[in-house]
């Protein structure tokens, strides 16, 4: 993994906003973020390496429902404070 494959993990955050918008039960989007980032591990990281794909997309996929839902935490924390 290559430290610029880090930038695919903002862009999970934004399919998985985009398809909660769409309708995606809020319950279901951190599952969705990790299918997400094992397809694209599959696909973008290390097709000719299946289980370093799995583990590196599922891996993405998990820091990316990790880092919407504690920044989104901290941001509710901080309005509540006010």
């Amino acid at each position: 993994m290559e430290i610029y494959d880090i930038a695919i993990i903002p862009l999970i955050i934004g399919v998985t906003e985009l398809v909660k918008k769409l309708g995606l039960p809020d319950k279901f989007a951190a599952l969705f973020s990790a299918v997400l980032g094992i397809v694209i591990g599959i696909v973008y990281i290390a097709p000719e390496n299946l289980s370093e794909a799995i583990l590196v997309g599922l891996a993405m996929g998990l820091a990316a429902s990790g880092l919407y839902s504690g920044t989104k935490n901290t941001v509710q924390g901080i309005k509540g404070q006010k």
